[in-house]
């Protein structure tokens, strides 16, 4: 089974492209307010994620989540609602 560490390790790969270049990103960055993300982007970038982990993310995901750590905590728990894990 995948670990929580894992996927942050793999979100925060693909928040990389997202962001502005140089930027730098730890678990606990802000999409929003570190990187100044916009809707845009970061429904483009649910979307990567969505085909990375073949889960399907829900756009009120964004209500609860706004860091790396956070982001890897939601999709490992849609990972394992889907799986029947839970």
């Amino acid at each position: 089974m995948i670990t929580q560490e894992t996927i942050l390790e793999r979100v925060m790969m693909l928040i990389v492209r997202f962001a502005p270049p140089g930027t730098p990103i730890n678990p606990n960055t802000d999409l929003a307010q570190d990187l100044g993300m916009e809707s845009i982007k970061v429904m483009d970038m649910l979307m990567e994620l969505e085909d990375e982990f073949d889960i399907s993310i829900h756009l009120n995901i964004l209500m609860d989540v706004r860091t790396p750590a956070q982001l890897a905590h939601a999709i490992l728990n849609l990972m394992e609602h889907a799986n029947g894990t839970i």
